[in-house]
């Protein structure tokens, strides 16, 4: 799954780990020709070479984040940090979630004049899973940042809960390219994302997730996105990790949004040989696409031959196959990160 590794590359550029007291550098999750030690002074060297990521343990931290980031912005020159990834800050279950490092960096925002690419909320399912991470209202955020080109979240609104994720953002002028990554995208944060006055906007990219972790997301919440009208300039679609995608097929091929768009990425998602059926009766909808992307998929070898003669010209991505999952007698097609 995507969310089982931590990312070893983040905006164009390769990760480093600001160590934190008690927690080891995972030497396996970092490329590159330094490692450990001779990396991180690599990069105090030359700070914008890296997208450093910042987090502490999840369970009894001896370094608390407060005082971890405080350590960061003295023996870093973040006046030249381009890329910033905020993983883990310490007990999750606190309240109000991920308050902590989002207002840490509102409140320093000054020291990070070059910030143009931010990951919020890189925790991985080993330290807390997707479904469970509550994030808070990132517009204040986004506000203390309006150079920042490019944010990705992980994470919306725990099970169960009344508050989190908050995206409805009034103007942000500089933002071209918004990632969230969740288990279940519920329809009020798409509907925020999908009204908000974003018109640099060129890439947008929405786990919508599976109903059992509160995503409820219909076409109708993405309606100013489908209808072309919301983001002007973009380019790039990603409706990824969707459960019964076959129902997605004909409001795209439908959607005056499509024309104008490069690449369409409907990965990770349970998309079946009856999805695949409608993607091919809907096909002219669809050549106008650069790339197509289809990863995790759960199409005969068959139906894929026909998906690529439907689509010529097109690069179409089939790889990963997946077979489904049978209980009591019943098949059951899964989305790629769900618990």
């Amino acid at each position: 799954m995507p969310n089982t590794h931590h990312v070893t590359e983040f905006a164009g550029l390769p990760v480093v780990e600001f160590p934190a007291v008690g927690l080891e550098d995972d030497l396996l999750d970092l490329k590159g020709p330094a490692t450990g030690g001779e990396r991180v002074a690599a990069a105090l060297d030359d700070p914008e070479s890296m997208a450093w990521r910042l987090r502490v343990l999840s369970c009894e931290p001896e370094e608390e984040f407060p005082e971890y980031f405080a350590r960061f912005l003295r023996e870093v020159d973040t006046s030249r940090v381009g890329a910033l990834i905020v993983g883990g800050w310490g007990d999750f279950t606190d309240e109000p979630p991920g308050s902590v490092p989002r207002d840490l960096l509102i409140e320093h925002a000054d020291a990070f004049p070059a910030l143009r690419s931010l990951f919020f909320g890189e925790i991985v399912a080993d330290e807390y899973e997707i479904s469970w991470i509550n994030q808070p209202d990132l517009v204040p955020l986004l506000s203390a940042f309006p150079r920042l080109t490019e944010l990705t979240v992980r994470g919306v609104n725990g099970i169960g809960s009344d508050e989190g994720l908050g995206l409805s953002v009034s103007e942000h002028t500089g933002l071209r390219s918004l990632t969230v990554q969740s288990g279940g995208l519920p329809g009020r944060v798409s509907r925020e994302i999908a009204s908000s006055g974003l018109p640099e906007l060129e890439h947008l990219e929405l786990w919508l997730g599976t109903e059992y972790y509160e995503g409820d997301t219909a076409p109708r919440d993405l309606a100013p996105l489908l209808s072309g009208k919301a983001f002007p300039g973009l380019r790039s679609l990603g409706l990824r990790n969707v459960e019964n995608l076959h129902s997605w097929i004909p409001v795209l091929a439908q959607a005056p949004v499509l024309p104008s768009l490069e690449v369409l990425d409907l990965s990770l998602g349970d998309l079946t040989n009856e999805g695949a059926q409608a993607l091919i009766e809907a096909a002219p909808a669809f050549r106008g696409l650069r790339r197509l992307d289809l990863h995790h998929h759960f199409l005969s070898e068959d139906m894929r031959e026909r998906v690529r003669a439907a689509l010529p010209g097109v690069e179409v991505d089939l790889s990963g196959p997946r077979e489904p999952n049978t209980y009591g007698g019943e098949v059951h097609y899964y989305t790629a990160v769900a618990e």
